[in-house]
């Protein structure tokens, strides 16, 4: 079966072209042609998994089935794409802002995550965080780049940290720079947001006397 693949920016270099015809097998999917073209042109294996795919113009999941002669388009990660990181030990906050400064911004919003000492009533001893790190990673990294789609941002950088944490210690960190701070702190609130709501991290609560994995309590 074949199909045209257009690539763009860093995919483009790598392919040495923006418009390549392909042979594929029926039933392929983006996901499988992007294995198919990583095998072809070694240099595409050092970069970053498409932020999405397009076949004939149309945003498509990875699992979709192409069919003869669509044109799929590979989609890079966006220019204002996330610099995202998961640690075992302290968040390095210098660092952060550092990955998140850029010269064009004219605001830069920070958002802290604490271990508090309480949560319904019980005085919360410390804190354990645990992730699925690959896919939590890979997650980030979308919520990343769809802030800078949303917003008209510059940078964002977000650090979670796992394992114990004690009261009072930062536990996720993200930094937003964009040229007006109305755009910042709007991106900054949905990363953060989505990031809680989507990202395959796991807290297990230890309280004076017992502990929970916030999320997956017993039912009563």
């Amino acid at each position: 079966m074949k199909i045209s693949v257009r690539a763009f920016a860093s995919y483009r270099e790598a392919i040495g072209q923006r418009l390549i015809p392909l042979d594929i097998a029926f039933g392929s999917t983006p996901a499988q042609v992007w294995d198919v073209l990583r095998a072809r042109y070694p240099r595409l294996g050092t970069l970053p998994t498409p932020f999405a795919y397009a076949v004939n113009d149309e945003y498509v999941p990875p699992d979709t089935i192409l069919r003869e002669r669509d044109e799929l388009v590979l989609v890079p990660p966006v220019s204002g794409g996330g610099d995202v990181d998961l640690v075992e030990g302290p968040i390095d906050i210098t660092a952060l802002l550092d990955r998140a400064k850029h010269p064009q911004a004219g605001a830069m919003v920070v958002f802290f995550g604490t271990v508090r000492d309480n949560r319904q009533g019980r005085r919360v001893h410390h804190l354990e965080y645990e992730a699925y790190q690959k896919v939590a990673l890979r997650e980030m990294e979308r919520v990343a780049n769809e802030a800078s789609r949303r917003w008209p941002i510059l940078r964002i950088a977000m650090t979670h940290r796992l394992g114990k944490l004690a009261v009072g210690d930062v536990s996720v960190a993200i930094a937003v720079s964009s040229p007006h701070r109305k755009d910042a702190f709007e991106a900054g609130k949905f990363a953060i947001d989505a990031l809680k709501q989507t990202v395959p991290i796991w807290k297990k609560e230890v309280w004076e006397g017992g502990e929970a994995w916030v999320g997956s309590e017993p039912e009563r």
